[in-house]
């Protein structure tokens, strides 16, 4: 008996490949690698050490986990992608060659009175219709004016937005918010950046001098489909095993509430996963795991620390047997259709009980 539990696999050959094939799709353009919430759930300090050579800067979303990347030895620039919170960390922003996001008015004025021991780099932000951060589109020229003014800052400017739409093909609305962005920076000098995964995937176009790559550099797709159409492969494989197998009687329910009542004698898989690695509560019946090549369903309520799966009367299944949540024969975006669950949220929500194994 040899029951393994909880394990996510992340593979530094699977991330380099698909760093390769975003290359490819956009091979002008800079590389912005986007890091934040622990990388995806792949773990911040490997993969941006397996990917540090391969790209031009990361991004994140907090300062921690910028001065995270710095204390592990990261040397490339990081962007924060929602810019400095509180004018008193902009000095640790210069010293750390950390670059920042400029989005509002108080940011603005902020910089007008900080104390820098050197200048820092700024990237505008601009409202092009996400409507959630950045400046409006009548208020580029002043910021961008007073920005230039300032000797807090470096000279060269960047200029970012995003897309709220990419991964609506049928939509004019990323054509609109790209247009809008090129004629807010039409004349002006910096780097822009607005393509982030579904970007760089579905608009060519917007590519422009930086890509941001996101949830595309861990081998999953943006959108409904699987990550593999796009030549993509997971970099993280999730699996547990059989901690048993039991023998199940036709009209006997399974788990917390008796919301599974087996319509046939059956045999059921108890998996050694559950809320309590991360892995979703309400997944609803029927949600696959792979086991042994070839699927079966989830049944009955996921617990803290197990789930259970119809492995059918005639199976052959036995303890230990490693049971695949997610991964190279199971894509996580099929998951995420049946849960009803974002990928990004089924990976970004595993937790530290969860054994992690780097491999190549």
């Amino acid at each position: 008996m040899n029951v393994k539990p909880a394990t996510a696999k992340i593979s530094s050959l699977a991330l380099k490949h698909n760093l390769q094939v975003i290359k490819e799709k956009a091979p002008h353009s800079k590389i912005i690698a986007v890091v934040k919430a622990n990388a995806y759930g792949h773990g911040v300090v490997f993969v941006s050490s397996a990917l540090e050579s391969m790209v031009d800067c990361f991004a994140v979303a907090r300062l921690e986990e910028a001065l995270s990347l710095r204390s592990n030895g990261i040397i490339k620039p990081i962007l924060l992608l929602e810019g400095f919170f509180d004018e008193k960390d902009l000095p640790i922003i210069a010293v750390n060659n950390i670059e920042t996001v400029v989005h509002n008015r108080e940011q603005l004025e902020a910089l007008k009175r900080a104390v820098v021991p050197s200048p820092i780099k700024v990237w505008l932000k601009i409202d092009t219709g996400m409507h959630r951060l950045g400046v409006s589109l009548d208020e580029v020229d002043y910021f961008y004016q007073e920005l230039k003014k300032l000797p807090q800052i470096q000279p060269h400017l960047g200029f970012v937005s995003h897309f709220s739409r990419a991964d609506e093909l049928d939509s004019n609305y990323t054509q609109v918010q790209l247009d809008r962005f090129l004629q807010a920076t039409k004349n002006k000098e910096g780097d822009r950046t607005i393509a982030a995964s579904g970007g760089i995937l579905f608009w060519p176009e917007a590519h422009l001098d930086c890509i941001r790559p996101g949830i595309i550099m861990y081998g999953i797709s943006p959108t409904d489909t699987v990550g593999a159409e796009f030549g993509l492969t997971p970099v993280m494989n999730l699996t547990s095993s059989l901690l048993a197998v039991r023998e199940h009687k036709k009209g006997e329910p399974v788990g917390y509430g008796g919301i599974w009542t087996s319509p046939k004698d059956t045999k059921i898989g108890v998996v050694a996963i559950g809320y309590g690695d991360g892995y979703p509560r309400d997944v609803p019946e029927g949600t696959p795991v792979y086991l042994n090549g070839r699927i079966v369903p989830i049944v009955g309520r996921v617990s803290m620390d197990m789930l259970t799966v119809d492995l059918g009367p005639d199976s052959q299944d036995k303890v230990g047997d490693e049971v695949i949540l997610w991964g190279k024969e199971l894509p996580i975006e099929t998951v995420a259709k049946y849960s009803g669950i974002l990928s990004y949220e089924l990976i970004t929500k595993l937790t530290p009980r969860v054994i992690t194994e780097y491999v190549d």
